[in-house]
């Protein structure tokens, strides 16, 4: 009697589920059930793998997984987290950064250039593209009357780089120890320690070291060479476009 393909891959499934219970059974028997179908060329939706609206969102309006770009990057979404300024996770599934194509390519060459100079370094990814609906909800939850809001960010009326998917957050992470560099302050920290043009003086007053703003010279050097530019508040932020380039060649994300 000559057995089926399907049926024979339920019976495995069931020998080695001896004493699962229904739901992982299920589970099993369903993952298998999507690559029998497969395997026969019929078309399947795979249920268990559905990402995030978010996500769908940003692939919709054009943009790319930067991971998909630069395997070796890596990728901690801050606002994925409640480990940021405003101590709330407002991406909530979203795990991947985003960007335009042609940034995410940019970012690529960066690095190139940093592991070609430092074999152990790989950057490492705080915020990429945002929609314009995730700026709405730092500005209303930001904790500041509205005339400060704008110094810690940007009015949903005017948006942000980061709202065209063409602006950055990054850092440096060493492998050999497993960690990011340090860079003298964390992600989202409002001060003048931050401040890329205050260096001078917080190295004066011993607020930063030599070797702390090493490494952010380290990260700058790299993405000024594709043609990212810093700002000055923010040493983890870096804009592919002026404000008035990126408006003329994107759209902005919703």
């Amino acid at each position: 009697m000559k057995i089926s393909n399907a049926f024979y891959l339920l019976l495995i499934s069931g020998l080695f589920c001896f004493g699962c219970n229904q739901k992982e059974i299920g589970a099993i028997e369903g993952e298998i059930e999507t690559d029998i179908i497969d395997h026969l060329g019929t078309p399947t939706t795979i249920k268990s793998s559905e990402i995030p609206a978010l996500e769908k969102q940003l692939l919709e309006q054009g943009l790319v997984n930067v991971e998909e770009v630069v395997p070796e990057i890596r990728v901690e979404l801050k606002y994925s987290t409640e480990d940021n300024f405003f101590g709330k996770d407002v991406y909530g599934d979203l795990i991947h950064a985003y960007l335009q194509p042609i940034v995410a390519d940019s970012l690529k060459k960066a690095q190139e250039i940093l592991q070609s100079e430092y074999p152990d370094y790989t950057l490492l990814i705080y915020d990429g593209a945002r929609p314009l609906s995730v700026q709405q909800i730092l500005w209303d939850n930001l904790d500041k009357p509205d005339s400060l809001k704008p110094l810690y960010v940007a009015d949903p009326k005017v948006g942000s780089l980061h709202n065209y998917g063409v602006a950055v957050d990054l850092t440096i992470f060493d492998t050999s120890i497993n960690e990011p560099l340090d860079m003298g302050t964390g992600y989202d920290f409002f001060g003048y320690a931050a401040y890329p043009d205050r260096e001078d003086q917080m190295l004066a007053e011993g607020t930063l070291d030599s070797a702390q703003v090493a490494n952010r010279n380290i990260l700058r050097k790299v993405m000024n060479q594709v043609g990212f530019m810093g700002i000055g508040s923010e040493w983890w932020h870096f804009n592919a476009y002026s404000r008035k380039e990126a408006g003329e060649k994107f759209k902005i994300i919703n």
